[in-house]
């Protein structure tokens, strides 16, 4: 079947050019200088529609597809030039002819650019959303997929040319600024009249061409005409039965736009397993806090004291019950101050159950192996209510002037009751619960004095508190001794027909960002930049471990072992020098920083106190090839810091198998990073590429040191010299090109080598350095169709190979699209994914596939929309995963139950 699809794909293919001649040749101005990315394109004189538009090469160069024996007018038209326009009559030849543009402004040469479904306009590409659309596309995400060197993943997230998008925009209004995902999923089709990819984005105009922008990509969504100062949207209501339950939907999305003041109102509530925000969304939502110290050569990261839960894989589980709601505004109460922010609200509630098979190889002290292997089921249900609140406001009153303040409050509930089944510990019983708070705020302030002089001021404030509480009831006596087979825990009671145990964690973060910066143009393409800035950290991690005995009394175990008390303060002090110049097609900007570091820890009735000095560079270049081809070089020499978490001394036990110690004596880690990354971008043809590499090595390294009996796990942090580095290289490479107007292609590859030290420690106390090594290759190639009155078909294969320690797993990822819009108000759409997950020692051999349908009907100018759509028709139990850790050698098989068939009828009113 899928050869069948292929090979018929390719026949459509080749109908298309066998159907058509190329009319091609070099466009000019009147000095007889070439011009590049002016736009042509052919009107059909008998349909009157556009069959073919071209954007000229660095060459002028320009080809048109069309039909044979047919009338046109070629159009042609550049700002500041007259516009073009000459009649052909096409033959079975292909044919060339030259267009000469004279200099004018006018009306029509700007109205012929505004017909063409991709234009340039400098750092902007601007893409005709109904050029490419064919009737079948219900939101944003579908829109985006349709453009040349556009890419949307399953995460909400956009690429353009190889980049990931870091804002998405509105009509110029940020729209929940620090994640895509929620507009992508939301914002109508319809509604989209122009795509506009900011390039080289940045929206503090005081520094542009001060810093290095050439990887910021922002997206802003020009709404049609008609979508301005009214109410526009859709609300939505399906239901279902499914295993005899009632199964619905209501999702309504209602948005305003003028130029004063802009509203977002998204609401979503179902139980057929719809998820608008993850959790794992939640804890990566940025809120649109940039990391201001990413050139200071330092790193402390706040790390998360999260238990992990961490709900469902890709949006699968055995059940969701979703609550949602979200609202976006910006206010302007004058030209000059721009007021926004929003507020998002998730609950849900999840059932999961899991299948695992553990693997993994001992090395024994006489030089024999012994093999570890646990069959493991885990059955969980998980409550979690979030919330995100944002207030920003922005002040410019003049282009010398900006003035930035922004605050962030995210806080949640979350709750897991988990039951797990194993062959080797037998039945265990664990509760989850935490209520994380952070607030983040940033205040921003730029000022231009003159010409050569720019200064500006940032800061940034993070306030969080952690309590996690961890509950594990098991059948054996946890983290038993090799000798004595009593809890190697002080003052655990061993003789209890049931082991429960808990731990109450409190982690209080306080950390505060300064940093001014100060521009001088030596020349317009030269600048020095002095940066003054400081990080101070306080932080206060409190734990303790008790034992509930079978009789429900509590055997507190005050041991200084199971407790923390520790205070932890950090502080880096720094100066740095940057010069950045422009040679020529070559960018330079060499920089190099001082600082000084000073840590205290206070813990166990002592303190720990570290102080040092230390000098960074950084690097970067970029060769400007062509206006849309470069390559980049980034080089990075950074310290690398723990955060509180890693240096209290007693036990962490955050999982019934593993059991952690920090150490208050680690000392920094130095990483150097060193990247290339190539870009090319073609509007003649629609072509991109995009290739990167990526080298770091780890010294002096924080790394692990544990025991492992059986199953379980007991660890602690050490540092180990640099003669056993830790290493990576990665790289990828992305080709994608759409031609005949009609079809997209695309293909790429992603490989990565991972080598990574750690500590193994053998029951009789013995030490050995492990030492583990990953290769992860995983290729991509996709074609896809865009007919305006044919069925349009998209063809994936995704083949990942993953090999740990020459244990090597495989997994083919075939896939078919199919979307057709017929008789003016049917649309159908359907998707067919496959998966064959399998390792080379044929021990794991698992297939299974995915089938979703939709068919919709709205009769054009309707204001309703009847559906009935269906997931998981072939009634799919599980999808599996292979996971390895680094940290045991081991591997981990996994299979993931799903919701089952999903039959739902809906209807939808447009407003």
């Amino acid at each position: 079947m899928k050869k069948i699809i292929l090979v018929l794909s390719l026949f459509l293919v080749g109908i298309s050019y066998s159907q058509s001649v190329k009319v091609s040749g070099i466009l000019k101005d009147s000095d007889n200088l070439v011009i590049e990315t002016a736009n042509v394109m052919a009107i059909n004189q008998v349909t009157k529609a556009m069959d073919a538009y071209n954007i000229t090469s660095e060459k002028g160069e320009f080809s048109l597809n069309l039909k044979p024996n047919t009338e046109y007018i070629i159009k042609a038209g550049y700002i500041g030039y007259a516009p073009f326009e000459q009649k052909i009559t096409t033959t079975k030849e292909n044919q060339t002819f030259n267009i000469v543009l004279s200099s004018s402004n006018t009306i029509e040469t700007v109205e012929i650019v505004r017909e063409m479904p991709v234009r340039i306009s400098g750092d902007t590409i601007i893409y005709n959303s109904d050029s490419f659309t064919n009737g079948t596309e219900k939101k944003l995400e579908d829109v985006l997929k349709k453009l040349p060197g556009v890419s949307v993943n399953k995460d909400g997230e956009i690429s353009v040319e190889g980049k990931t998008a870091q804002k998405l925009m509105v009509n110029g209004k940020d729209f929940f600024d620090g994640d895509t995902k929620l507009g992508v999923k939301n914002i109508p089709a319809d509604a989209i009249d122009k795509v506009q990819v900011l390039r080289n984005y940045n929206e503090v105009s005081n520094l542009k061409g001060l810093e290095n922008n050439e990887d910021n990509i922002a997206i802003n969504i020009k709404l049609k005409q008609g979508k301005t100062n009214f109410w526009f949207g859709d609300v939505l209501a399906g239901e279902g039965i499914i295993d005899s339950k009632n199964r619905g939907i209501v999702n309504p999305k209602l948005f305003y736009y003028s130029p004063k003041y802009s509203v977002n109102l998204i609401g979503n509530l179902n139980n057929i397993g719809e998820l608008p925000l993850t959790t794992q969304d939640y804890f990566k939502f940025t809120g649109g806090f940039k990391n201001m110290m990413r050139k200071g050569g330092s790193s402390f990261n706040v790390s998360s004291n999260d238990l992990g839960i961490m709900g469902m894989r890709n949006n699968r589980a055995k059940n969701i019950d979703t609550k949602f709601g979200a609202a976006n505004f910006s206010y302007n109460p004058s030209k000059v101050w721009t007021i926004s922010g929003f507020g998002i609200y998730s609950y849900n509630k999840t059932d999961l159950q899991t299948d695992n098979i553990y693997n993994r190889v001992d090395k024994l002290p006489n030089g024999s192996t012994v093999n570890i292997s646990e069959t493991r089921q885990d059955i969980s249900k998980q409550k979690t209510n979030l919330g995100l609140f944002k207030l920003s406001s922005s002040y410019v009153p003049s282009a010398k002037m900006h003035l930035d303040y922004d605050a962030l409050l995210k806080t949640s509930d979350q709750l897991e009751n988990q039951n797990v089944i194993s062959n080797l510990q037998g039945t265990i019983y664990t509760q989850k619960n935490q209520k994380p708070l952070s607030v983040s705020q940033n205040l921003n302030y730029y000022y231009t004095l003159n010409d050569k002089n720019v200064f500006a001021f940032e800061m940034q404030n993070l306030f969080q508190q952690e309590d996690p509480f961890y509950n594990a009831n098991l059948q054996i006596i946890p983290f038993r001794d090799f000798i004595t087979g009593e809890s190697i825990i002080p003052g655990y009671n061993n003789t209890q027909t049931r082991n429960d145990i808990n731990q109450n964690r409190f982690v209080k973060t306080n950390k505060t960002d300064a940093k001014f910066d100060y521009y001088y143009m030596v020349t317009p393409k030269n600048n020095i930049n002095i940066t003054i800035g400081n990080t101070y950290s306080y932080q206060n991690f409190n734990s303790n471990i008790f034992q509930i005995l079978d009789n429900g009394s509590q055997n507190n175990l005050t041991d200084s072992r199971n407790t923390n008390q520790v205070n932890y303060v950090f502080n880096d002090a720094f100066i740095g020098l940057h010069y950045k110049m422009l040679i020529g097609k070559f960018t330079l900007n060499p920089g190099v920083t001082l600082h000084q570091f000073n840590t205290s820890d206070t813990q166990l009735n002592s303190t720990n106190k570290m102080s040092f000095n230390r000098v960074l560079p950084d690097f970067y270049a970029l060769w400007q090839m062509k206006k849309s081809q470069s390559l980049t070089y980034n080089f990075s020499l950074t310290n690398n810091f723990t955060d509180v978490v890693k240096l209290a001394q007693g036990y962490v036990f955050s999982n019934y198998n593993s059991l952690y110690s920090g150490n208050r004596f680690l000392e920094n880690s130095i990483s150097q990073v060193h990247s290339l990354r190539f870009f090319k971008f073609s509007m003649f043809n629609m072509e991109n590429i995009f290739a990167n590499v990526t080298y770091t090595k780890q010294t002096d390294i924080i790394t692990n040191r544990a025991l492992l009996t059986g199953v379980n796990q007991v660890s602690s942090s050490v540092n180990i010299n640099s003669n056993f580095p830790n290493e990576s290289l990665s790289g990828n490479i992305n080709y994608g090109r759409s031609f005949a107007r009609y079809f997209k292609a695309n293909g790429g590859a992603r490989i990565g080598w991972n080598k990574n030290n750690n500590i193994r420690v053998n029951p009789d106390n013995s030490e050995y350095i492990q030492n583990t090594k990953s290769v992860t290759q995983n290729y991509q190639i996709g074609f896809s169709t865009n007919f305006k009155k044919i069925p349009n078909i998209e063809l994936a294969y995704d083949y990942t190979v993953n090999d740990f320690q020459n244990q090597v797993n495989y997994v083919d990822n075939p896939s078919v699209t199919l979307e057709y819009f017929f008789l003016d108000a049917f649309s159908f759409t359907s998707e067919y994914s496959f998966y064959h997950n399998r390792n080379k020692a044929k021990t794991i051999d698992t297939e299974y596939d995915f089938l979703t349908a939709s068919l919709s009907y709205q009769k054009k100018d309707s204001k309703f929309e009847y559906k009935i759509s269906a997931t998981n028709l072939l009634n799919t139990t599980a999808l599996n995963d292979n996971s390895f850790n680094a940290l045991g050698g081991s591997t981990n098989f996994s299979s993931f139950y799903v919701q089952p068939r999903f039959v739902v009828f809906s209807l939808k009113y447009v407003l």
